[in-house]
C-alpha cells in the first residue's frame, strides 16, 4: 500500500525486475484483473499493478473525489513510488488514463499500451450519453457512493490533444470489441503507434480472455523500445 494524491490508501503490486511496466485497470475492475498477464511479463519485466481508488483495496473517500485529476495524481504517486520512466499499460478506463498522464508529464512515458481504450468524445452528447450510461451500470453494482464519476468524462481535453503525445504506443484489440474499433482508427492517426494488435474472437476483457497472445505483443513492443 502507497499513500496516493490526497492521503487515501492505494493497493499495489510490484514484481519482477527489467524494463518498468505500469498497469492500470479499468472501471469496476481491480489490480488482480492483470495477474495472468502480468505471471507471463514478470519473468523479464518489473510489473506493476494498482487499484483505482473506490477499486480493489485501494480507498474509497466521499463522493467529489473521483475525478480525472484524483486518478492522475493517485498515478503520479504510483510512479513516485516504483519509478520513472515507464511504460504505461491500461485498459479501458486505465488506458484513457494513461494518455492524460502522457500529455501531462510526457517525460514520465517510455511507452504506451491501449488495450481497448478510448480518448474520451468531442461531442457533448456523445459524453452525456456515455455518462448516462455509467450512472445506469452503476446503480446495479457495489461500489461506493461516488465512485462511478471516475468512469464519466467532463470534457474533450484528451481526445482534443491526442497529437500532441509523441510517445510509441501499442495498441490492443479484441476483435469482437466493436464500441472501442473507432478509438483503434482514431490512434492510429494521431499518435505515435508502433503497432495495432487486433486479437481473434475476443472482446473487451482482452487482456484476461487472451493474456498470452497480449503479452507477447506488449514483450516485443518493449523490446523494440530500446
Amino acid at each position: 500500500m502507497i499513500s496516493g494524491g490526497d492521503g487515501i490508501q492505494i493497493g499495489l503490486d510490484s514484481q519482477g525486475s527489467g524494463p518498468l511496466l505500469v498497469f492500470t485497470h479499468g472501471w469496476v475492475n481491480d489490480r488482480t484483473v492483470w495477474n495472468p498477464l502480468i505471471q507471463n511479463l514478470s519473468t523479464d519485466h518489473m510489473a506493476v499493478s494498482w487499484d483505482l481508488r473506490g477499486h480493489g483495496e485501494s480507498g474509497t473517500p466521499p463522493p467529489g473525489s473521483y475525478s480525472r485529476e484524483h486518478a492522475l495524481s493517485d498515478l503520479r504517486a504510483v510512479l513516485n513510488a516504483v519509478g520513472r520512466p515507464a511504460v504505461l499499460v491500461g485498459h479501458s478506463l486505465g488506458g484513457y488514463l494513461s494518455l492524460a498522464h502522457a500529455l501531462d508529464c510526457p517525460e514520465d512515458i517510455a511507452g504506451l499500451v491501449l488495450i481497448a481504450a478510448g480518448p474520451g468524445f468531442r461531442n457533448a452528447e456523445a459524453r452525456e450519453e456515455w455518462n448516462d450510461a455509467v450512472r445506469t451500470s452503476a446503480e446495479k453494482l457495489d461500489q461506493g457512493p461516488g465512485v462511478e464519476e471516475i468512469s464519466m468524462h467532463v470534457d474533450s481535453e484528451v481526445i482534443d490533444h491526442l497529437t500532441d503525445i509523441s510517445a510509441s504506443t501499442l495498441v490492443i484489440l479484441g476483435e469482437r470489441d466493436k464500441r472501442f474499433a473507432a478509438a483503434a482508427s482514431l490512434f492510429s492517426r494521431d499518435l505515435n503507434v508502433h503497432e495495432s494488435v487486433v486479437i481473434p474472437d475476443q472482446g473487451h476483457m482482452v487482456h484476461l480472455k487472451a493474456s498470452d497472445q497480449c503479452a507477447d505483443a506488449i514483450r516485443s513492443f518493449v523490446a523494440s523500445l530500446s
